[in-house]
C-alpha cells in the first residue's frame, strides 16, 4: 500500500510539474465591451481551460505593455511597472477597438527527461521531439527559458468604419493577428488568424481556441487546428462569449550555456456579442 501511494505521488507531482509548465497565459479584461470615454482594469491569468486564476508575477517580468487604436499607440510599461507588482490600468479615450499587447522577459523551468516529453507531446511539439531523438538526448533533462506574449482586443462604444486596430501587428516575438474584426462578424463567421514569429508566418504549428459563454460558466470548448503553409487557421464564432486563441513554439538555443531550449507562448483574447438580428 505504501508504495501505491508512493507511485501515485510521484504520478501526481509529474502532472503537477507539466501543468505548472504548460499553462496558458492570458489577459483579460473585466469587460470587452465599454463605454468610450471610461477606464478599467487589466488582469492577466494563468491556467488551464481559459478559467487559471490570477497571475501574481513581479513587474520585472514584464518587457513591453502596448495600448493600440486606429489613430496612435500608447506605452504603458512604465506607468505600469512603477510598483513591485504590475497594475495595468486602462483608460479609453477614444471609441473603436482598442488592443493591448504584453510581453515578458525569459524565466527559466527544468523538466526530467520524461517529463519534458510529456509536455513536448501534450503541446503538439513533433519537431523538438524528433531533434531531441536525433541528438540522442532523450534521457536528458528538458532545460527551457519561456516567454509570454499576450493581447487582448476590447471595443470602447460603438464601431468605426475602416477601424483595422485588430489587424495590428505589434512585433511581440510569437504574434496571433485575425485577419477580420471578430467584433463586426455574424454567429457562425469564419475568422482566419495569422501566427508569426518573428515577425513571418508559422507553419505547422498548433493553434487551440477556446471558448467560454457567460463570465460564470466553468465549461470552455476547445478545439485544436494546425496552421497551413501561410501560418493560418481559419475556425467560426459559432455562439456568443469570451473568445481565447493560444500558440506556443519551440526552438534550440544557440549557446546551449543556461537553457537548451527557448520557448515562446502566445494568446489573444476578445470578446464576441453580435447585435440581435445581424
Amino acid at each position: 500500500m505504501r508504495l501505491y501511494f508512493k507511485a501515485l505521488l510521484s504520478v501526481l507531482l509529474l502532472a503537477s510539474s507539466i501543468i505548472a509548465q504548460a499553462s496558458e497565459f492570458w489577459l483579460l479584461p473585466s469587460r470587452f465591451f465599454v463605454a468610450s470615454g471610461s477606464k478599467q482594469n487589466l488582469y492577466i491569468f494563468i491556467g488551464e481551460d481559459f478559467l487559471g486564476k490570477r497571475w501574481m508575477g513581479k513587474s520585472n517580468r514584464v518587457a513591453r505593455l502596448m495600448q493600440y487604436t486606429a489613430t496612435d499607440s500608447l506605452n504603458l510599461t512604465s506607468t505600469a511597472t512603477r510598483l513591485d507588482t504590475l497594475q495595468a490600468n486602462l483608460a479609453f479615450h477614444k471609441p473603436g477597438l482598442h488592443l493591448v499587447a504584453l510581453s515578458t522577459t525569459n524565466a527559466f523551468a527544468e523538466l526530467t527527461a520524461n517529463q519534458f516529453t510529456v509536455y513536448l507531446q501534450e503541446a503538439g511539439l513533433e519537431n523538438a521531439l524528433a531533434l531531441r531523438h536525433q541528438r540522442n538526448e532523450t534521457t536528458k533533462s528538458g532545460r527551457e527559458v519561456y516567454r509570454r506574449c499576450a493581447k487582448t482586443l476590447l471595443l470602447a462604444g460603438s464601431l468605426i468604419p475602416h477601424d483595422s486596430t485588430f489587424a495590428c501587428v505589434t512585433g511581440q516575438a510569437l504574434e496571433l493577428v485575425p485577419e477580420q474584426n471578430p467584433y463586426a462578424l455574424k454567429i457562425g463567421a469564419a475568422l482566419t488568424v495569422r501566427v508569426l514569429y518573428e515577425g513571418k508566418p508559422l507553419p505547422g504549428t498548433m493553434v487551440q481556441i477556446w471558448q467560454r459563454g457567460a463570465p460564470n460558466q466553468t465549461i470552455t470548448r476547445r478545439t485544436k487546428l494546425y496552421t497551413n503553409q501561410n501560418g493560418r487557421v481559419l475556425f467560426h464564432l459559432s455562439a456568443p462569449g469570451s473568445y481565447m486563441v493560444s500558440a506556443m513554439h519551440i526552438v534550440p538555443t544557440k549557446d546551449r550555456i543556461t537553457a537548451d531550449w527557448q520557448s515562446t507562448w502566445t494568446t489573444l483574447t476578445f470578446g464576441f456579442a453580435p447585435q440581435k438580428g445581424v
